[in-house]
């Protein structure tokens, strides 16, 4: 009786091979080798075991339907799904605290700050004005962002801007409000 010489090496090697050729018999087989250690992982960041669960299936879909992006000689299957599966955790998260936080208007932040200071007025200063001073530009962000109601990838999209120069521009249009708040 021959004993097996194979080296997990080649039957990860195998495994690959059948998961390019979409073999769902060997998806069952990924799955029922890593499942276990990447829900664990996955765990950890989202600490919701249902919320867990969902991103661990999902993460299986985009690993069964992106498997032609893996490149072996960038590193072991594991490493590649443990990516896929982090960066799906951590989009989870991105948009459950999206959800929890949406933001005040910006007057209101504005006015809720400034009425905690006792005998405050905040037509004294002109700080209702202050949104309406600033750059088109950063005013139609912080329209988008603040009044009405947008996410930052929905305020670029509106825009027809990156999403980097949404950023920017609201996190400029907001040091230069808070500049203006400290001069006051």
């Amino acid at each position: 009786m021959r004993m097996p010489t194979s080296t997990y090496a080649d039957t990860e090697q195998d495994l690959v091979q059948r998961l390019r050729g979409r073999d769902e018999a060997a998806m069952a087989l990924f799955y029922d080798r890593y499942a276990l250690s990447l829900f664990h992982v996955i765990h950890r960041l989202v600490r919701h075991q249902a919320a867990a669960e969902d991103v661990l299936q999902e993460s299986m879909i985009k690993i069964w339907f992106a498997f032609a992006q893996y490149n072996p000689a960038r590193g072991r299957l594991y490493t590649w799904a443990l990516n896929v599966c982090r960066h799906a955790a951590i989009d989870h998260m991105r948009v459950q605290r999206g959800r929890r936080e949406r933001t005040d208007s910006l007057h209101e932040s504005l006015e809720a700050h400034l009425l905690s200071i006792p005998g405050f007025q905040t037509e004294h200063i002109g700080v209702a004005d202050w949104p309406g001073q600033l750059r088109p530009h950063y005013q139609c962000v912080l329209d988008l962002l603040y009044f009405g109601g947008c996410t930052q990838e929905e305020a670029a999209e509106t825009l027809g801007w990156p999403l980097g120069t949404v950023k920017t521009r609201a996190r400029q249009a907001l040091k230069e409000l808070a500049g203006r708040l400290q001069e006051a």
